[in-house]
């Protein structure tokens, strides 16, 4: 394992620590990546009294220019496996959400884990192999969420595109792999950024990435945590979608606390 970096970005928390942590276990170098140099810093002295050594590198994924930085300052490395983490969401009715923020998700969990992706993959191809995970949302492969309508948008998106470029990749033969985790509720401090409380049960971050690190492991292209969350998305083959869209908004609601 010597020489082979894990990448986490959106590591400052949730279950971009989690990752982590999970990965120092199993002896890869780490490289921390946030907004938040602060709270990466606090987890680089926790991984190293652990053993691990780490490099942070604080970053606003937001900025292209950002993402270009972080791709530079990893071009001399060897990038045994990369977590596209980073994101956030909103809560609200379409008509009342801040468009700023709304701008501001999509710069993060749209356009920044597109460039990442791309970037990373061709430094893995050149590499001759590499793990890349996008970290997505169950809301990726739901038809549509009312009342998190951008959130929803955004994460369809990232579970779209690593199906494709998945499928991409096999058709060459490649020895890379792309995966993109698709978690029902998860612990997190998501809920206070995006204004919501869960209406069902989270399951904790660590239980997340133990599993999500398994299925990597087996090269499952679509990783969804908990038999609740794969029997909910196994109900869109069997509902109409318009049926399905109400019944997500009627969850999404309950969040917002109008029902």
């Amino acid at each position: 394992m010597e020489e082979k970096y894990a990448v986490v970005t959106g590591a400052s928390s949730g279950i971009g620590k989690a990752f982590a942590r999970q990965l120092a276990g199993e002896g890869y170098h780490l490289v921390l990546v946030a907004r938040r140099r602060e709270r990466l810093m606090e987890l680089s002295r926790e991984l190293k009294d652990r053993g691990t050594e780490s490099v942070v590198l604080a970053a606003d994924l937001s900025q292209m220019s950002e993402c270009h930085r972080l791709m530079e300052a990893l071009s001399d490395k060897f990038l045994g496996i990369f977590i596209n983490n980073a994101g956030f969401g909103d809560c609200g009715c379409f008509l009342e959400t801040d468009e700023e923020k709304e701008l501001g998700m999509i710069d993060v969990n749209v356009k920044a884990v597109h460039l990442l992706t791309k970037l990373v993959l061709r430094q893995m191809e050149k590499q001759g192999e590499g793990i890349l995970l996008n970290v997505a949302s169950s809301a990726g492969l739901i038809p549509a969420g009312p009342y998190m309508s951008a959130y929803y948008a955004t994460k369809s998106y990232v579970a779209s595109l690593t199906r494709a470029v998945a499928q991409e990749l096999k058709e060459k033969g490649s020895r890379v792999y792309i995966g993109v985790l698709c978690p029902g509720p998860v612990n997190t401090e998501f809920n206070s950024i995006a204004n919501v409380e869960f209406s069902l049960p989270g399951i904790s971050a660590e239980d997340c990435v133990a599993y999500a690190v398994k299925m990597m492991k087996k090269r499952k292209v679509v990783i969804i945590p908990t038999f609740r969350m794969k029997a909910a998305i196994f109900a869109i083959r069997m509902i109409p979608h318009s049926l399905y869209i109400r019944v997500t908004g009627h969850q999404q609601k309950k969040k917002l606390g109008r029902v």
